[in-house]
């Protein structure tokens, strides 16, 4: 079959890398792409938001199976329109896509559907948001309710922290309409982990745990970024807490936009707080993780494109798969700056040396080719995975090939994965 990926980021690459490999099919597309993704799938330029241009592509080369990557056209009703138009899609419909959408509509969502989370309350009002603050207790979590990149989030120590925050966002509107309303809740204890979970609106796939790495600086210091790297599995998530999470968050998300009457098909994405209480979910996203997809695809021991379809076509209990017997860790090369301003257009060094390196892949997330050569052209430049029989060894091959690459300003963490192994010493 014929595949369409849309996006253009290190997620996308390493989904279209998978299908690649997938014998179910038979070519790949991506719309628009990258450099680095031009060498495993056919480019095209077309951007992500431009929702009909992706559906006319589609009509006419007779895609037979499209794979949303980011979540801003599932916002826009990108799933919608492909199944309208009789394609099949992976990913959910513009109103379960609400899910990541708008955090306030997943507060309430969670909430009536009893699924574990931070306390919360809502503001679209400046003033009253500020008074909230002295009825608090520090640190808190703020966010935005709409789409901001990854960045309308603050878990604020204190309480002038908190609003300045607010005024950015609710008076200045650093992210424009996504901080009419704001959320204000309680700042959950305990560790992180990503689960993702393919689903068909019935049955359901859950992936390896992952855990990702959002501060820019090593020891979890400096501000929050889209993510520095991430590993899987995760040593503390056992399959205990993997059942738990699937009955207490993601069948009940199932079951919630049954009863909506808005069936979820496409990824499941839960951050999830491992507490004193349990797992609680701190945010849901509706596409697959970046950058743990690029850590847990390359895990998948089975055909992505085949269960991408089962998925679409509602079959996703037929689909053949077995859970990873290995480890994969990711480290995010970014421009120097990142998550700040940056400079593009510099030349990237040592490309094919790393990626000759076994068990090693290289996923461009912000790069171009210019006079034939590779050049940044974003912030988080490339995602570097290493694979192995263990977390030890896929981290130190991931580490031998970033040492193999450079640039002028060239940044990233040294410390991807090193509390999993500092906690199984």
């Amino acid at each position: 079959m014929k595949a369409l990926v849309i996006g253009g980021g290190g997620r996308e690459h390493t989904l279209c890398w998978k299908l690649a490999q997938s014998a179910s099919v038979t070519k790949v597309y991506c719309a628009p792409g990258n450099a680095g993704i031009a060498s495993v799938a056919e480019c095209v330029p077309i951007a992500v938001d431009k929702i009909e241009e992706l559906l006319n592509f589609a009509i006419k080369e007779k895609i037979d199976l499209t794979v949303v990557g980011p979540e801003l056209p599932l916002t826009l009703g990108a799933a919608d329109a492909f199944k309208a138009a009789g394609l099949k899609v992976f990913g959910p419909a513009k109103e379960a896509a609400k899910l990541e959408g708008s955090k306030v509509f997943a507060k309430e969502f969670m909430k009536e559907m009893g699924i574990p989370s931070a306390g919360f309350e809502l503001f679209d009002n400046l003033d009253a948001s500020l008074a909230y603050l002295d009825k608090i207790s520090f640190p808190t979590v703020i966010k935005a309710d709409g789409l901001a990149a990854g960045k309308g989030v603050l878990v604020a120590k204190e309480k002038h922290e908190a609003a300045e925050f607010l005024r950015s966002v609710m008076a200045d509107r650093v992210f424009g309409e996504a901080g009419e309303r704001v959320i204000i809740e309680e700042c959950l204890v305990g560790e992180e982990t990503s689960i993702l979970a393919l689903t068909d609106g019935k049955d359901m796939v859950v992936l390896t745990p992952s855990q990702d790495h959002k501060r820019a600086l090593d020891n979890d210091e400096g501000p929050n970024t889209g993510g520095m790297g991430a590993y899987s599995p995760v040593s503390i998530v056992t399959p205990e807490i993997v059942a738990v999470i699937r009955e207490q968050v993601l069948q009940r998300v199932v079951d919630g936009m049954n009863k909506r009457g808005t069936p979820y098909v496409g990824v499941i994405y839960a951050g999830i707080m491992l507490t004193s209480k349990g797992p609680q979910v701190l945010e849901f996203n509706v596409r697959f993780g970046d950058p743990e997809t690029q850590v847990v695809a390359p895990l998948i021991e089975g055909d992505l494109g085949e269960l991408c379809l089962a998925a679409a076509e509602g079959r996703l209990a037929e689909a053949k798969w077995k859970p990873a017997s290995r480890s994969a860790l990711c480290v995010v090369m970014a421009s120097g700056g990142y998550p700040g301003g940056y400079e593009k257009g510099k030349v990237i060094d040592g490309l094919e040396s790393a990626a000759a390196l076994e068990d090693v892949i290289i996923f461009h997330a912000g790069t171009k080719k210019k006079d034939g050569l590779f050049v940044t052209d974003g912030g988080r430049v490339l995602g570097v995975t290493g694979m192995g029989d263990t977390l030890a060894e896929a981290r130190r091959k991931a580490y031998e090939a970033v040492k193999c690459i450079t640039w002028e300003g060239v940044q990233f963490r040294t410390d991807i994965g090193k509390k999993d192994l500092d906690r199984n010493k």
